[in-house]
């Protein structure tokens, strides 16, 4: 398996199923560790950092979750595919932007990543399509249980699991929902969900995490505090959040097919127009007409095309995957028209 046999097959969160799978996008479980005796990454000198990526990596080669994946090392692949790692939610953009003595493991589903060397020695992910967090984390507590039987982590009794980043010190987890909340923006209520939901201590954020902002009406709430409470209490909580916001949504929604139906059907129509009919398109515009495409499927207001496909679209047109499909390095003109070609023959028969 090499990262090109990535591009040629869809992310496991992509099927746009699972529980709530119209509003909740991917359900994600994130784990951050640290070995013991050793300097947190920052610190480390470049052959500190060579003897945890040797350690972590060996030890891992022996799970049978990511036996067959992938392993890369971040000084041996270029910048095109360390965008692409970073679209298709495998690293995250400080991972990205690391050198020599950092790596990322891939399963072969690509539903877990773990990275070595990034803030933390290991930070490792698993990524579900739909409301599927408790999923999400047995998964990531069995990955957890057999490295902890290889590997000796920084735990401190009092503290909890030690970490580089002062919010991870205790179960070093974060739980996080991507939300697809179109209706409740178009309605105008997305601001007093969002304050709602800042106001429980919980985070906010776009659809690459940490620092982005939100467009595509696409939201990543996650926990924020991971230090006095248990594992089950943060899942819990943020279970109640997102089945109260995911309701909300769906209140939306039916009111606008009640008293709006026209407009939303226009709405809808011109998104799948422009799709399907655009030569030149940039990332920004084609996001946000899927997402009201997508939308319109979940609302049975647009026939023959389901949610996968749009979902699988959503990472399609992003700049560095169209870059690996076309197989070169292109500039931004280019790319929209790479990206208005691949939208018709997507979409143009559906």
């Amino acid at each position: 398996m090499n990262i090109n046999d990535l591009v040629k097959t869809g992310h496991t969160w992509m099927r746009g199923d699972g529980p709530d799978s119209d509003i909740v996008f991917s359900s994600r479980v994130r784990l951050a560790r640290n070995l013991a005796n050793s300097i947190f990454p920052n610190r480390a000198t470049p052959n500190e950092k060579a003897q945890v990526l040797e350690r972590i990596a060996a030890a891992v080669s022996q799970l049978e979750q990511f036996k067959g994946g992938l392993v890369l090392k971040m000084d041996e692949i270029d910048d095109l595919d360390k965008q692409f790692l970073a679209e298709r939610y495998l690293v995250s953009r400080e991972l990205a932007a690391a050198g020599a003595g950092s790596a990322v493991l891939v399963s072969p589903d690509q539903s877990m990543s773990l990275m070595i060397n990034e803030e933390d020695h290991v930070r490792f992910q698993v990524l579900l399509s739909g409301f599927r967090l408790r999923e999400c984390y047995a998964i990531a507590a069995e990955i957890d249980s057999e490295l902890e039987k290889r590997l000796e982590y920084a735990y401190s009794p009092r503290l909890g699991y030690l970490s580089a980043c002062p919010t991870n010190v205790g179960t070093g987890i974060r739980v996080s929902a991507m939300l697809h909340l179109p209706a409740l923006i178009l309605i105008r209520q997305i601001d007093q969900v969002l304050q709602a939901i800042i106001k429980l201590g919980l985070a906010v954020r776009g659809l690459y995490g940490e620092g982005t902002e939100w467009f595509g009406n696409l939201f990543q709430i996650s926990n924020q505090v991971t230090l006095g409470r248990t594992e089950e209490e943060l899942i819990t909580s943020l279970e109640k959040v997102i089945r109260q916001v995911v309701q909300s949504e769906k209140n939306a929604r039916a009111s606008l097919i009640k008293s709006r139906s026209e407009t939303l059907f226009d709405k809808v129509g011109r998104a799948a127009g422009i799709l399907r009919n655009a030569h030149i398109i940039t990332s920004r515009e084609t996001i946000d007409h899927l997402s009201t495409l997508r939308m319109g499927i979940d609302l049975s207001l647009i026939e023959n095309l389901d949610r996968q496909s749009v979902n699988e679209l959503f990472i399609l047109t992003q700049p560095a995957h169209l870059q690996k499909l076309s197989g070169k390095v292109l500039d931004a003109s280019v790319r929209d028209i790479e990206r208005g070609t691949l939208l018709r023959q997507r979409l143009l028969n559906n």
